[in-house]
């Protein structure tokens, strides 16, 4: 090859059959699939066409926030027999919650004074008090929380319903993750594990509110789009190409769609993710926090089309309280309980909440015995967690624990319970979205889990 050619000429000698129109159609076969998604079972009623997740890391104490309990003001500082299960750390006595507790809404919800927002809206969230899982720390905790399984490997549930359904819009990402500060790749919580890698979360700074400043490097410097445009048909001929070689490989396939999925959304992301251009006045309804922001961003992103949407409160593990839990739900709560409410009411205003499923959660909850005198540790075996939209019932508490909030009793629900739950209202059955690997059929729910039929309206 020589003499000097222009893109367009070079990306036509490129690679033989690889010119610009047969890699058009290529990508635009590619487009279908990533729009429609591969789920091929039966479609259930659910209303859902968005997941927000409200992920509280360290594990908040759902005794301080919503699930009351008397008993432990009347024992305080004994420790009963049902008290004595395994924790991460060494706890002393029962610690009553220092906080008040009201019943709100229709149908007379408990929620803690620490909580006034969400007590305002409490019609619309289901409350499940009953919630359960099986390790007491922080990282298998977590991994189980968001991809069903302790094990480092498996997707997240996000990259399932990625995979399952596509996306609404495929100038962006179908699966987005926001945290304050860059968080790169988000580990279990933006996985796709062996699912192919176009399905892996994408991570944003939700600190900032300048997209330029959200997202490195989303502006191109040097080059106009329609240069840019030829030079990135080039990359792609030459990796079609060179995957001709070798035969399908589903990185070099996540790479190629990775790239033409970026430049599509360089354009778009300069507005969507812009809230500068949101009026003050719901500003300041969700918060100038990191959460506020994120929560905001939350609502344009599943508007414009975004399948499922994390949004991380915090950095590290800022839900952790093993001591001073009193002063830190104090100095924690406001933030959160603004910006988690005024989602829930822009998106009701907006006519979005009946298609957008919000579950706010942590990997566990505290204990109702204390630790180090004033604090909590990690507790498996029964929390809270709530949900709303998406066809949930509202103003509903479901569920109980016992009567020191330590163990659910009541209409258990685990995390594949909740998984299930989550896929029944996108409308897939959870025991139909498989991907073959490694000689086995696997699904988000392994081979556990039932959608919780209660709490659907």
């Amino acid at each position: 090859m020589s003499g000097p050619f222009s893109r367009r000429e070079l990306l036509t000698r490129l690679g033989g059959g690889f010119g610009s129109v047969a890699l058009a159609g290529m990508l635009a076969r590619d487009a279908r699939a990533a729009i429609h998604g591969f789920y091929s079972g039966p479609k259930l009623p659910g209303r859902a066409k968005h997941v927000i997740m409200l992920f509280l890391a360290g594990g908040p104490s759902h005794v301080d926030m919503f699930d009351p309990k008397p008993a432990l003001e009347k024992y305080a500082g004994q420790r009963p027999d049902s008290t004595n299960l395994r924790t991460e750390r060494e706890t002393g006595g029962l610690l009553p919650s220092p906080f008040k507790f009201a019943k709100y809404g229709r149908n007379g919800v408990d929620v803690s004074e620490l909580l006034p927002q969400l007590a305002a809206v409490i019609d619309d969230v289901c409350v499940i008090r009953s919630m359960y899982t099986f390790n007491p720390t922080h990282t298998p905790a977590r991994s189980l929380y968001h991809t069903g399984s302790i094990l480092a490997t498996r997707p997240s549930t996000g990259a399932w319903v990625s995979y399952g359904l596509g996306t609404e819009n495929d100038n962006l990402p179908a699966f987005v993750v926001l945290s304050p500060g860059f968080g790169g790749s988000g580990g279990s919580l933006a996985r796709s594990g062996f699912l192919p890698a176009e399905h892996q979360g994408i991570s944003f700074n939700c600190s900032e509110t300048a997209p330029e400043k959200m997202i490195p490097d989303l502006r191109n410097k040097w080059s106009a789009a329609e240069d840019q445009r030829a030079d990135l048909d080039a990359i792609q001929a030459l990796n079609r190409g060179f995957g001709k070689t070798f035969g399908p490989d589903d990185y070099l396939e996540g790479r190629i769609k990775s790239m033409e999925a970026a430049y599509r959304m360089q354009f778009e992301a300069l507005d969507v993710f812009d809230i500068r251009k949101e009026p003050e006045t719901v500003r300041a309804e969700y918060g100038p926090d990191p959460f506020g922001n994120g929560c905001l961003l939350a609502r344009r992103l599943v508007e414009k089309g975004v399948r499922y949407v994390h949004v991380n409160q915090g950095i590290g593990q800022p839900w952790d309280d093993h001591e001073k839990i009193e002063k830190r739900l104090r100095e924690r709560c406001p933030g959160m309980d603004r910006a988690a409410a005024a989602l829930i009411r822009d998106l009701k205003r907006r006519g979005l909440l009946d298609e957008t499923l919000v579950v706010w959660g942590g990997e566990f909850g505290r204990t109702p015995v204390s630790e180090s005198g004033t604090g909590r540790d990690h507790n498996p075996y029964g929390f809270t967690m709530w949900m709303a939209g998406g066809g949930i019932k509202g103003g509903i508490a479901y569920g109980a624990t016992d009567e020191f909030g330590f163990k659910a009793v009541e209409n258990r629900v685990s995390i594949h319970d909740l998984h299930a739950t989550m896929m029944h209202q996108l409308g897939i059955d959870h025991t139909r979205l498989t991907y073959r690997y490694a000689g086995r059929d696997f699904r988000l729910t392994d081979v556990f889990g039932d959608p919780v039929k209660d709490i659907l309206a």
